[in-house]
C-alpha cells in the first residue's frame, strides 16, 4: 500500500508494516489468478439494434409519442438477453410471454387516446418500458431464491413494494438477475444459478449482490432495474459494470419484498432498495416512484445549483486493516474529477479531506450489523428457519456434498467471530459510527457532497475477492451511517475495466448525489457501451 494512502499522523508503524505485507500478498495472488485466467476473457457480442442504446426515460417518451411501440422495445431487449446470457449468465428467470402481453396492452392504451401524452407522462411515466431486478426482490410469479439452494423452487406470491410502484408507473417486469448466496457477498455466484461474468472481461467479477443486475444493464440487456444494498450491493456492481446505481437515504424506500429480510429495525435502516441504470437521467424519476409516500422528503423536483455545492473528496480510507490500496487508475480518475469540478465551479468549492474515522469502516460495519435477535448469517443460510451446522457444511463442501458456496460458509464463520450485540466492543463501535455520522453531517450540511472511491480496485478475477474480503468496507460504511450515495462510472482504465466513484450526501439530500452524477456523466461519458454495429 502506498504510504500516501495512510493518515500518517494516526497509523502505528506496525499497521503500516502489516499493510505492506498485505500488499505483497495481493501482488502474489494477482499473479496466480492471472496465470489461471489469462490476461483477458471473452468479449460480448456487438450491439446491432439502436433501441438498446436508449435510456429508460427516452424509451418511455418515444413509446408515449408512438415513435416506438412497447412490444418493439421489449422484443429488442429479449433478443439481446438471449444473445449475451450464454456468455454472461446474468439472467436467471424470465416472464417474456406475460411481458409481451402487457406491452401490447400498453400500446393499446396509448393508441386509445384515453389519456393525452402529458397525462401519461404524469400518471405512468415509464409506461411500456421493460424493467429487470435481482433474485431477492419479489416479482409476482418469478423465482425468489436469493441464491439459496433450499429456496430453488420458491416463487414470489406478490410484488415487492418497490416493484409494485414501478409497475403502477407503467414499467413491465421481464427478467430476473443473479445474486450472491443470500445476498451477502460481493461476487454473484451461488449453487442455484452459478456464476455471472463481467461483460467487459468474462474472467472478472460483476460484484454482488446485485451483480447480475449490473451485468445485464452493462451488456445492454435491460434498460433499467432495481437493486438492494446493505453493504454496497448496488454500488459495487454498478461500479464493476460501469453503470449508475443509487443507495437512497435510510428508510426512504420500502424494503418489503426483499429476501432475506433484516432482523431488526436498525438493520432495516441499513438496507436500501434503489435504482440502477446506464444513464444518470433515469435515477431521479425512478427514485421518485420507488419512494412512494416518502418522496416528498427528498424534494427531488427542487433544482440543484451546482455552482453552490461544496465538493469534498477523499482518495482512500487512510489505511484500513486488510484493505487493498486504491488502484492508480482510480486515484487518477478521482483527481480528474476534482480537477474538472475546480475548473468549472471554482477551486474554492473543491476541498480534499481525510476523515480518520473512515479507516475503521469494516470494524464499524461488522459491529453495527449485530442485533439482539440472536440470529446470524448461519440462520440466513438456513432460510431464516434454523441455523445450519457451518463446520459440518464445510466438511461436506470439501467432498462436494454441500449445497452452499464456500464463501457463504466462510462468511458464517466470520460472522460468528464478531463482537456480540450489547458488548463493550459493540458499544464502542456504535459510538464511533455516531461520531463519524455527526462529523459528516456537519461537513456536508445541506449543500455538500463527499466524493469517495466506490471500491479500492477495479473488478477482480473470479474468486479473487476471497483474498481481499474486507474491500467492501468502502461502501459498507455508508450503509451504517444511513446516508445516500450514488455510484458514478468514469470510463475505462488501463485494464479495459470500468472506473468510478461514489457521491455521498447528507440525509435526504439524494438530489445532490444525483445532480453531481449527471454532471460527471456529461464530463466523463458515463456508461461505456460495447462495440456498436448498426
Amino acid at each position: 500500500m502506498s504510504e500516501k494512502q495512510f493518515d500518517q499522523n494516526n497509523v502505528p508503524l506496525s499497521r503500516m508494516i502489516g499493510a505492506y505485507i498485505f500488499g505483497l500478498l495481493q501482488t502474489f495472488f494477482r499473479f496466480i489468478f492471472r496465470l489461471i485466467y489469462g490476461a483477458k476473457g471473452k468479449s460480448m457480442p456487438p450491439i446491432t439494434d439502436p433501441i438498446l442504446l436508449e435510456s429508460a426515460t427516452s424509451l418511455a417518451r418515444k413509446i408515449r409519442n408512438q415513435e416506438l411501440s412497447s412490444v418493439q422495445v421489449l422484443e429488442s431487449f429479449i433478443r439481446r438477453i438471449k444473445e449475451v446470457n450464454p456468455l454472461l449468465n446474468c439472467v436467471v428467470d424470465e416472464r417474456y410471454d406475460e411481458a409481451l402481453k402487457e406491452a401490447a396492452a400498453a400500446d393499446a392504451l396509448i393508441k386509445s387516446g384515453q389519456y393525452t401524452t402529458e397525462e401519461l407522462a404524469t400518471l405512468k411515466p415509464f409506461l411500456g418500458v421493460p424493467i429487470s431486478t435481482k433474485d431477492c426482490i419479489a416479482v409476482k410469479g418469478m423465482l425468489h431464491t436469493a441464491g439459496l439452494y433450499s429456496r430453488r423452487e420458491v416463487r414470489a406470491a406478490e410484488d415487492s413494494d418497490a416493484m409494485g410502484l414501478m409497475r403502477k408507473a407503467g414499467a413491465i417486469p421481464f427478467a430476473l438477475t443473479n445474486v450472491s448466496e443470500m445476498c451477502m457477498w460481493w461476487e454473484s455466484n451461488n449453487t442455484v444459478h452459478g456464476r455471472t461474468n463481467n461483460a467487459y472481461d468474462t474472467n472478472r467479477i460483476v460484484g454482488g449482490s446485485s451483480g447480475g443486475e449490473g451485468c445485464v444493464q452493462s451488456a445492454a440487456g435491460s434498460p433499467f432495474g432495481l437493486g438492494s444494498d446493505i453493504g454496497g450491493s448496488i454500488r459495487m456492481p454498478a461500479f464493476f459494470n460501469g453503470i449508475f446505481g443509487h443507495k437512497p437515504s435510510k428508510l426512504i424506500v420500502s424494503n418489503k419484498g426483499q429476501f432475506p429480510s433484516p432482523f431488526s429495525e436498525e438493520q432495516n435502516s441499513f438496507l436500501g432498495l434503489g435504482p440502477m441504470s446506464r444513464f444518470a437521467e433515469d435515477l431521479r424519476p425512478m427514485l421518485q416512484i420507488m419512494a412512494g409516500e416518502r418522496a416528498h422528503l427528498l424534494r427531488l423536483d427542487k433544482p440543484v445549483e451546482l455552482d453552490k455545492i461544496k465538493f469534498f473528496y477523499q482518495e482512500s480510507d487512510g489505511g484500513g486493516r486488510m484493505v487493498s490500496a486504491v488502484d492508480k487508475d482510480l486515484l487518477l480518475a478521482m483527481r480528474r474529477v476534482a480537477d474538472h469540478l475546480s475548473k468549472k465551479f471554482g477551486a474554492g468549492q473543491v476541498k480534499q479531506v481525510q476523515l480518520p474515522q473512515i479507516r475503521q469502516s469494516a470494524a464499524i460495519w461488522f459491529a453495527n450489523m449485530r442485533d439482539d435477535s440472536g440470529h446470524g448469517f448461519s440462520y440466513q443460510l438456513g432460510d431464516l428457519r434454523y441455523d445450519i451446522n457451518t463446520y459440518l457444511e464445510l466438511l461436506k463442501w470439501l467432498v462436494g456434498a454441500s449445497k452452499h458456496t464456500l464463501i457463504g460458509l466462510i462468511t458464517a464463520v466470520m460472522d460468528n467471530a464478531q463482537c456480540q450485540h450489547g458488548s463493550s466492543k459493540y458499544k464502542h463501535m456504535v459510538a464511533k459510527r455516531d461520531d463519524l455520522r455527526a462529523t459528516l453531517q456537519q461537513l456536508l450540511g445541506d449543500n455538500g457532497v463527499l466524493i469517495y472511491p466506490t471500491h479500492p480496485t477495479v473488478a477482480p478475477y473470479h474468486n479473487e475477492p476471497l483474498t481481499r474480503p474486507i474491500n467492501f468496507s468502502y461502501t459498507g460504511i455508508v450503509n451504517v451511517l444511513g446516508f445516500p450515495a450514488t455510484a458514478v462510472p468514469l470510463g475505462l482504465g488501463s485494464e479495459g475495466l470500468p472506473l468510478g466513484v461514489q457521491v455521498i450526501a447528507n440525509f435526504n439530500e439524494d438530489r445532490l448525489c444525483l445532480a453531481v452524477a449527471e454532471e460527471l456523466e456529461r464530463a466523463f461519458g458515463g456508461w461505456q457501451r460495447p462495440e456498436v454495429r448498426l
